[in-house]
């Protein structure tokens, strides 16, 4: 039955939330089956045109239908993986994990590093002389301060005010919600809970 690999890459996406390795081997499969349909409907199409036999119609029509599903189906299937990419540059920088570095593909990557690219680029030409780290707040702060306690020996960390902290272990320290979001992110600091 024609459909049956793609619809596999499709369920695959449902299945996991993180990026999986490429599946290369259901990809060629589907391409297989996409040409075998194209050779078939090239065939049958100059038979209608030569021949006159419309009865070959409705199975040129069932075969092109089968087409396009699987076409939308590698699409969606690679569209997806590039959102999510695109995801994990907003939540974690411009740095992968190495765990789901090695489940991409050498153009995925490509594409990960020229959108990174691009957004950095984008970023500098906000602002005045810095730029705006877009990345910075997520959501919108409730209040400008936040207060975090150290989960690592870090050592100094100087604010854009030129006051320098020391971030020892198990320390609290109330700081600017900017200079926190990457460090929370890295797990230097943590939200106090208290």
């Amino acid at each position: 039955m024609y459909g049956r690999k793609a619809f596999k890459l499709i369920t695959e996406l449902d299945l996991s939330a993180d990026i999986q390795p490429f599946n290369e081997v259901i990809v060629k499969e589907v391409l297989q089956e996409m040409h075998s349909l194209y050779d078939a409907n090239m065939s049958d199409s100059n038979a209608i045109r030569n021949e006159d036999n419309v009865a070959l119609l409705p199975s040129v029509q069932l075969r092109h239908i089968a087409l396009t599903r699987n076409k939308r189906c590698v699409l969606a299937y690679i569209y997806n993986r590039m959102s999510k990419l695109r995801e994990l540059r907003w939540e974690l920088g411009s740095i992968l994990p190495p765990e789901i570095n090695t489940n991409l593909l050498n153009a995925e990557r490509q594409w990960f590093q020229s959108y990174n690219k691009s957004l950095a680029t984008y970023m500098r030409s906000l602002g005045e002389d810095q730029g705006f780290n877009l990345t910075a707040n997520m959501l919108p702060p409730k209040t400008p301060y936040v207060e975090v306690k150290c989960v690592v020996d870090f050592g100094k960390l100087e604010l854009e005010d030129g006051q320098i902290i020391l971030l020892k272990k198990n320390t609290y320290h109330l700081l600017p919600r900017a200079v926190c979001e990457p460090l929370i992110r890295q797990g230097i600091l943590e939200h106090n809970s208290t």
